[in-house]
């Protein structure tokens, strides 16, 4: 049987200036958390669900797309955003961001065994940012999200 692994999930997002962000946690995995696994072709639904919750501006239907103690921190700001409550604040909240978020996918990859996934994207959010994201998923859900 293979060890339990630490729930943590690591993304680096790299925009106009080569910026990288690496998360780890040492919460505790329950049972339950180790039992679902992705696929590939679930994964990229999984990204391509989350794209289109902030291209849609639904703060709820991103945040509820991460672990309950998932962190997310984003280039260009210090601060990392801790628990799935926070997330939907920084996502928009009840009332949405005051802006449009444009998010496109662009190449999705994903190892199954370790269930990391990385991907190449497009943001837009006042300004177009081109990047990478890596993550490491947990329970079927984004642990971490940089």
């Amino acid at each position: 049987m293979r060890p339990a692994l630490k729930p943590f999930c690591v993304v680096a997002l790299v925009l106009a200036a080569p910026l990288t962000c690496v998360l780890w946690s040492a919460a505790k995995q329950s049972k339950e958390d180790s039992r679902k696994t992705l696929t590939p072709a679930e994964f990229r639904n999984h990204m391509k669900q989350l794209a289109e919750a902030w291209n849609s501006g639904d703060a709820r239907a991103a945040a509820d797309l991460f672990a309950e103690d998932a962190l997310y921190s984003s280039p260009r700001r210090a601060r990392i955003h801790e628990g799935r409550p926070e997330l939907f604040e920084w996502f928009g909240g009840a009332h949405a961001r005051p802006k449009p978020m444009q998010m496109v996918w662009h190449h999705l990859v994903f190892e199954e065994e370790q269930q990391i996934g990385a991907g190449e994207y497009t943001f837009t959010y006042g300004m177009r940012t081109h990047g990478m994201a890596l993550t490491r998923l947990r329970n079927g859900k984004n642990r971490k999200l940089a």
